[in-house]
């Protein structure tokens, strides 16, 4: 006989059906997260290399337009949206410069700055809570649907009266399937979030080392602006 799985996905109970769905469901889940996820990532770190790289050889002003380009990036979220702040409390001021900013101004800066680098790490997260729910649950679910099938297939043993292979089999086959559906999608999200995690844990660091490399710039220009030889701030249009 050939090995028929919507045959025996056809033959089975409505509970084994049931729960074969909601692993169908999980399954389509888990590959669109994972397909999103991936693109996401990938761009992600392709961005963070080239704003990093802008960053540290070249002036804050074609930093702050590279970071415009390379949005993909978090840690050129992160610079936009403090430069932006930084031109706007500067126009505030009356000053276009960072000196105008007082110590009060400057540590709402460095709270923003760290609130913005956490919400963009949770923002690389999103989607990770669902791959590793259905890795650690899809299997119970695919186990619990044939558990079910197995207690329909001895319920239809005792009432033919007929204990042999041929009869045994095609019960035990349908409930089965439960689990190698399940394993089908929790393998995948495992593996994918394991390899998600680890490449959102580099950008991460990556990201905080930036803030903190970051906030020590905008400390030094603020000092170097209030001294006699002056500066020009991190992204601040005149």
């Amino acid at each position: 006989m050939s090995f028929d799985v919507f045959g025996l996905i056809l033959q089975a109970g409505l509970i084994v059906k049931l729960v074969l769905l909601v692993l169908f469901a999980f399954s389509l889940i888990s590959w669109a997260i994972i397909l999103s996820k991936w693109k996401e990532l990938r761009g992600a770190s392709e961005d963070s290399e080239a704003f990093l790289e802008v960053y540290h050889d070249r002036p804050f002003d074609a930093a702050y337009d590279a970071a415009r380009d390379l949005s993909r990036s978090p840690a050129a979220s992160v610079f936009i949206a403090i430069c932006d702040e930084l031109g706007r409390l500067a126009k505030e001021s009356g000053r276009p410069t960072v000196s105008g900013i007082d110590a009060e101004q400057t540590r709402a800066i460095h709270k923003q700055l760290s609130w913005l680098a956490t919400r963009e790490a949770q923002r690389l997260e999103r989607g990770l809570s669902f791959l590793a729910t259905t890795g650690s649950s899809a299997v119970y679910i695919g186990l619990f649907g044939t558990v079910i099938g197995i207690i329909q297939a001895f319920q239809g043993i005792a009432q033919t009266g007929n204990a042999s292979l041929a009869v045994v089999a095609p019960g035990i086959a349908e409930a089965l399937i439960a689990t190698a559906i399940g394993l089908f999608a929790a393998i995948p999200a495992t593996i994918f979030y394991n390899h998600f995690s680890a490449g959102i844990d580099k950008l991460v660091d990556s990201m905080e080392y930036f803030a903190g490399e970051f906030e020590t710039d905008i400390q030094g220009l603020a000092d170097e602006e209030r001294s006699p030889a002056g500066g020009h701030p991190p992204g601040v249009r005149e």
